[in-house]
């Protein structure tokens, strides 16, 4: 069986939401959370989603 759509990377302004088995980046606010976001969906060659309002994920498709 071959994965080919998982999660790369969450980045969150509140971390308790997050399962503890994924990569986790905080921010501080929504703007630095969006920041985060866009640069990971970039250097992990991801699409960004966006959860929740404080929640992102980073997924590999």
């Amino acid at each position: 069986m071959v994965l080919k759509k998982y999660i790369l990377a969450a980045v969150t302004t509140n971390p308790q939401k997050i399962p503890s088995c994924t990569a986790v980046f905080k921010c501080d606010s929504k703007e630095e959370m969006e920041t985060v976001a866009k640069n990971l969906e970039a250097i992990l060659d991801g699409i960004a989603h966006l959860l929740t309002e404080d929640v992102y994920i980073i997924v590999s498709h």
